[in-house]
């Protein structure tokens, strides 16, 4: 059973000491600061204004336009249930749902990258594509759902 803080608050106020208590990296992500740093609002600026490029591009192609703007909130969402994942406490029940709701979006994102990719490759390679696609897809599943992060006890 790990400590949330490796020095209580209030032991160290009694020693005389007024620093901040060290974070334990075990405890859970919830402890943790969650706000929004400088550099991911780089990468969302950065990320946003080369969708908006590629929109601008793609000479009123619908297709274009749908698979960029797809692919953007499909990313914006997955990077929220992320951060959402990491702050969920491990024992919530709200934890497995969204779970779920990240590995649908990898999912969704991984087929519209491979069908887009293999639309413009020799039938051989479109093969090794969505084969690449599937195992990705289900080798998600398999990590998600259905490996145990339990640590089995050392017989000896």
């Amino acid at each position: 059973m790990s400590s949330k803080l490796v020095t209580s608050p209030l032991k160290s106020m009694e020693q005389g000491h007024l620093e901040q208590p060290l974070r334990d990296p075990q405890a859970p992500a919830e402890q943790h600061d969650m706000g929004l740093s400088p550099l991911t609002l780089l990468g969302f600026a950065f990320l946003t204004f080369n969708s908006g490029m590629a929109v601008y591009r793609s000479d009123r192609d619908l297709a274009t336009i749908f698979f960029v703007v797809f692919s953007y909130v499909d990313l914006v969402s997955l990077f929220y249930f992320l951060r959402l994942f990491e702050k969920t406490p491990p024992e919530s029940p709200r934890r497995h749902h969204i779970k779920t709701a990240v590995w649908l979006l990898t999912t969704m994102l991984t087929a519209v990258f491979s069908y887009k990719v293999a639309a413009i490759m020799p039938f051989p390679v479109q093969v090794l594509v969505w084969a690449m696609a599937a195992a990705t897809v289900l080798g998600g599943f398999y990590a998600f759902f259905l490996h145990s992060d339990e640590k089995k006890p050392i017989e000896g």
